[in-house]
């Protein structure tokens, strides 16, 4: 299905919080292509009184299986990174069925490249870039930090990203989440899924492949630390965590694989940021210390 070209129009929210933090301003909206498709949009959250100094920027890309989810789903994470002294963004991109997989890609990095050229008008330090992302979005961070083809479309180097956080995602490495997935069915006498990773990344191999994090993880890339949050309970995610963990440890490249115990899936996400919330402390040491 064709989307239709819009023109968009940016508007600036006021947010008020406690006054144990800083008010923080949202634009919502702003386009990332030209001409852009309904969802070729981010929202940008600053402090209400910026200041002069350039702040890091978090780049969140949500979750809903490629089908569905928004850029407004984002629960506390950007008044406690605003907090912290972050500028943060969060995208939408055109989702299936209405494109292909590779094109849901493309959009994203098209986002990020935006970013990039135009953050330093919002505060934002286009030179210390943290990608993030939950469930769907976790799969699209980790490509982008890895796959060097989609950013270098938009001149954006990797040099400038200082840390990736996937968020729960189960599709790091396709081929084997593809094969547990349908010998469990197989196993079970059950049928096989009619809209799963298979038929969603383009039921050729070769995509499977290419679209997996894991494929394009090397040394010399110069590919950003990881942080890898997983619910601990979950299978799946768990073995994913650890598949992507070990690839990056075997080329060197920085990273931690934790596992948050007594939390499920979407609960792993909405508590990012909340006091106390062991993930949560990983995300704020890690991004700390890059």
């Amino acid at each position: 299905m064709k989307q239709p070209v819009i023109s968009m129009l940016t508007f600036t929210i006021v947010l008020a919080v406690s006054s144990f933090t800083q008010a923080q301003t949202v634009k919502r909206n702003i386009a990332y292509a030209n001409p852009a498709q309904e969802r070729q949009v981010l929202d940008i959250y600053t402090p209400e009184k910026p200041g002069d100094q350039k702040r890091p920027v978090v780049f969140w890309i949500h979750g809903g299986g490629w089908q569905q989810g928004d850029k407004s789903s984002v629960q506390l994470k950007p008044k406690v990174f605003v907090d912290r002294g972050f500028v943060f963004v969060s995208t939408n991109y055109r989702l299936l069925p209405h494109v292909e997989m590779d094109v849901l890609i493309r959009d994203v990095a098209m986002s990020l490249g935006w970013v990039h050229k135009n953050i330093s008008g919002h505060g934002g330090d286009p030179n210390r870039i943290f990608v993030m992302g939950h469930s769907a979005g976790a799969q699209l961070a980790a490509l982008l930090c890895v796959d060097d083809r989609y950013l270098k479309a938009h001149r954006v180097p990797f040099d400038v990203l200082k840390g990736c956080v996937p968020v729960d995602g189960d599709t790091f490495d396709l081929p084997a989440i593809i094969m547990t997935a349908e010998l469990t069915q197989t196993l079970h006498g059950l049928p096989l899924p009619t809209y799963g990773h298979r038929v969603k990344f383009g039921n050729d191999p070769q995509k499977h492949i290419d679209f997996s994090a894991v494929t394009h993880v090397a040394k010399g890339k110069s590919i950003p630390p990881f942080l890898i949050l997983h619910v601990a309970g979950h299978p799946n995610t768990t073995a994913q965590a650890r598949r992507l963990g070990a690839v990056l440890t075997s080329s060197g490249i920085p990273n931690k694989v934790f596992g948050a115990r007594e939390t499920t899936h979407n609960k792993l996400n909405a508590d990012l940021g909340l006091p106390d919330d062991p993930a949560t402390k990983e995300l704020f040491e890690f991004v700390d210390a890059e």
